[in-house]
């Protein structure tokens, strides 16, 4: 079973961490027989399978009924799943309510989208036996205020996303996670943190990297973010496909200079 010490021992050993989306019981099962460490119940799901234009009108219960539909099939990777949008704003309290709903669904870890100003939240969870993942850089649940999906991190914006990385890490942090981050700040900010780093468009020098399950097959119906790569190509199988994303993360050679941001 991959467990929070596996995953610290892959990036003390420089092996790569593989991650993908998952919603359901039979992608989970395929997805351990590829050899997938975490499934991500994301938060994605409203767009991927809601046909929802955002994240934001996902539900804590949404996010409840699909970790339990992978967790029921599940055999031997760490389910990781998202805390919604406004399920966690408001107060630590509510944070911890809507984190032991998902942990008791199945959940190993939960997922928070936010800076610095959440790393209280980062350390309250943890002490109370909930390892949590924090999302930074692009933020999809901010896509308002970030007026759309847009590279973060570029130019003196560095400074600011370093710091909430180093904030989250320094209050317990069991993963960070960071999007459409420049490839350069990806490996300081793994190179600066002591918990393992996911990346989604941040480089190859991430300690693992993520993708969208319904991305990585070509199925998504919306537009293809530049850091998406179709695995389904040359495949003749779903489970090709996947083993195919595991092998490239693995060796390195996903995600290639075409698919990151400078």
């Amino acid at each position: 079973m991959v467990t929070l010490n596996t995953l610290k021992k892959m990036k003390t050993d420089g092996e790569k961490i593989a991650m993908l989306t998952c919603y359901e019981a039979s992608f989970a099962a395929l997805m351990n027989r590829a050899g997938v460490e975490i499934l991500l119940i994301g938060d994605s799901l409203g767009m991927t399978v809601q046909g929802q234009s955002s994240t934001l009108p996902v539900t804590l219960e949404h996010m409840v009924y699909h970790t339990q539909n992978v967790a029921r099939s599940n055999s031997h990777s760490l389910i990781l799943a998202d805390l919604p949008f406004g399920s966690y704003q408001q107060s630590k309290e509510q944070a911890f309510a809507a984190a032991a709903a998902l942990m008791a669904a199945g959940a190993h870890m939960v997922k928070l989208e936010g800076g610095a100003v959440f790393a209280e939240t980062t350390e309250f969870l943890q002490a109370r036996g909930i390892p949590v993942c924090a999302h930074i850089g692009l933020t999809p649940q901010y896509v308002n205020t970030l007026s759309g999906y847009k590279v973060q991190g570029r130019g003196d914006a560095a400074a600011a996303v370093l710091a909430d990385a180093q904030a989250h890490d320094a209050a317990g942090a069991s993963m960070i996670l960071m999007e459409c981050v420049p490839a350069a700040l990806g490996k300081t900010i793994t190179q600066s943190v002591s918990c393992p780093t996911i990346g989604i468009g941040a480089g190859k020098d991430t300690d693992g990297q993520v993708l969208v399950m319904h991305d990585m097959l070509g199925v998504y119906h919306g537009k293809t973010a530049k850091f998406v790569k179709n695995f389904m190509d040359g495949q003749n199988s779903i489970q090709a496909a996947v083993e195919a994303y595991v092998r490239e993360v693995k060796a390195g050679t996903f995600p290639g200079a075409e698919h990151t941001f400078e």
